[in-house]
């Protein structure tokens, strides 16, 4: 699936966000909600960021997001691929570093789409 289609869905999750914003988990939550994206954060780290309420994983979400925005290293990555391919979650937006060869194979076995491109530039 190219960029423009994926930046086309409007509920999407940030794996790896964070309240520090020298953070990239943290400049992609904002400017996603700025650009009027639904977005939820996901890390196990934090109650709230930035005045909204944070989800621990994905299975603890209200609702199921269209696209997943990968912030988190590839070794965390395997567990949130697997637990995407299990509920259903096609779209996963992989930000530069986060991907390696096996991240790519998982993505591939269980069907998923994926995008390697930086957020920010795309939604600049």
């Amino acid at each position: 699936m190219e960029v423009e289609k994926m930046l086309e869905k409007n509920v999407w999750a940030v794996v790896g966000a964070t309240e520090n914003p020298e953070k990239y988990g943290n400049s992609i939550f904002k400017k996603l909600k700025l650009k009027g994206y639904k977005v939820y954060p996901i890390s196990p780290n934090y109650e709230m960021i930035n005045g909204d309420k944070c989800y621990k994983n994905l299975s603890s979400l209200p609702e199921k997001p269209e696209v997943i925005n990968m912030v988190v290293s590839p070794k965390i990555g395997k567990g949130i691929i697997e637990e995407a391919a299990k509920l259903g979650i096609d779209n996963i937006w992989l930000q530069p570093g986060t991907h390696n060869t096996e991240i790519m194979n998982l993505i591939n076995e269980k069907g998923l789409n994926a995008v390697k491109a930086c957020i920010l530039v795309e939604l600049k």
